[in-house]
């Protein structure tokens, strides 16, 4: 059934929708915390994705970075602004914050979740522009990373929703950094 030509039909079309609900013009949502909102399960290519609250959320795998959606809107409503330090999860809650650390610098960052996504394997997090270019990795396209949810300070939130970076975080010292790279998957690249 999932590779009839109807099955794939229906799914592209689904994932239009999906998308064209993300994408457009019209009013929308403010740069707020409140509410959060968790999310009805969903799938895309044949994946079903249940949005969960997640307080203890720590993974490894690979960052990319998108862009050229420039005015679209994010999954929470919100208008999307490639400048800004936000990111795309697949489950988290919207909005949520995580700490994004680069493996192979240990730099830092910490980075506002407010869009679905990515959708491509091994890709836990999809950075903005401006977080791909505050943690060193636009250049890379992709980059392994370690993604932790944390509840930064209210100085930094508000920073971080008027499109700001958050307070310049230290970088992983070495050896916690070796350990997280000997934790990381060999596959998903």
């Amino acid at each position: 059934m999932q590779g009839s030509p109807t099955f794939r039909l229906a799914s592209a079309a689904a994932l239009a929708l999906m998308l064209a609900g993300c994408a457009g013009g019209g009013k929308f949502r403010p740069v707020t915390d409140a509410p959060v909102r968790i999310g009805k399960p969903y799938s895309v290519r044949g994946t079903t994705y249940v949005p969960a609250a997640a307080p203890a959320y720590d993974a490894l795998g690979y960052a990319s970075w998108y862009g050229s959606e420039s005015g679209n809107r994010t999954a929470n409503g919100e208008k999307f602004q490639p400048g800004w330090i936000t990111a795309a999860h697949t489950t988290l809650p919207l909005p949520t914050y995580v700490e994004v650390t680069a493996l192979d610098t240990g730099r830092r960052v910490i980075v506002r979740v407010n869009d679905r996504g990515p959708f491509a394997l091994g890709r836990i997090i999809d950075l903005s522009r401006g977080a791909a270019e505050e943690l060193g990795i636009k250049a890379q396209g992709h980059a392994a990373v370690r993604v932790r949810r944390i509840e930064p300070s209210e100085k930094d939130r508000k920073r971080l929703r008027k499109g700001k970076p958050a307070a310049a975080l230290k970088p992983v010292p070495q050896r916690e950094l070796e350990q997280l790279r000997m934790r990381f998957p060999a596959k998903g690249r």
